[in-house]
């Protein structure tokens, strides 16, 4: 397995770009994990202090002790850690701009969900989203952009199915096409506050396939 992309690296802190497709922690049925790649990657265990989906690549804050993985999942929590992520979707939102706020789970699993969109360029029938969490619900995005008829190309859980099916013959798109490109850490870890990646090859690949320009 190859190693993972490292962004920044001290003693306390990893910040990396998550490849597509490899979950961030093992568990049954479970061979590769991200966890795992880096510990032989650094020769030690590391902490990962938030969550991406196995198919969402981009940039994901790992400690690698436990009194950092404490102070990190503390800011997470509190929400001054600021998490923006951008995908490719079907359709076009209702505005440009918004806020979502449909709560996320089932029955009384339910819980407060809020992920706030920007359009950021809109081609034939396909739109260019940023979207910033206000909470860290599993699989939120996915559900709330499906919620106002945007799914995300290649969602193979919430998107539209037969539009998947189709461009997955006519372009070979075949990844799900959200990825985590910025994330803004408060004042006080000792570290850049501010790191952001370009789409990852799969969504600049479909991205120019599609007509898109993004900047």
């Amino acid at each position: 397995m190859k190693d993972v992309p490292v962004l920044y690296e001290d003693t306390d802190i990893l910040v990396i770009n998550k490849p597509c497709g490899i979950p961030v922690q093992g568990g049954a049925g479970i061979s590769v994990c991200i966890t795992d790649i880096l510990a032989r990657q650094t020769g030690s265990p590391v902490f990962p202090v938030h969550r991406l989906d196995r198919d969402t690549a981009g940039i994901l804050l790992v400690a690698r002790n436990a009194a950092m993985a404490s102070r990190l999942t503390r800011a997470v929590g509190s929400k001054d850690v600021i998490k923006r992520y951008t995908a490719i979707c079907a359709g076009k939102p209702p505005r440009g701009e918004g806020c979502i706020t449909l709560p996320v789970g089932k029955g009384r699993d339910r819980k407060p969900a809020e992920t706030t969109y920007r359009l950021l360029e809109a081609v034939d029938g396909y739109s260019l989203l940023q979207a910033e969490l206000g909470t860290g619900r599993t699989h939120q995005i996915r559900i709330h952009f499906a919620s106002v008829d945007c799914p995300i190309l290649a969602d193979d859980k919430y998107g539209d199915f037969p539009l998947n099916r189709r461009v997955r013959r006519d372009h070979d798109i075949r990844k799900l096409q959200l990825a985590a490109t910025e994330i803004v850490l408060p004042p006080g870890f000792g570290i850049p506050e501010r790191f952001s990646i370009p789409l990852p090859p799969h969504m600049a690949d479909c991205a120019a396939v599609l007509g898109f320009q993004p900047r």
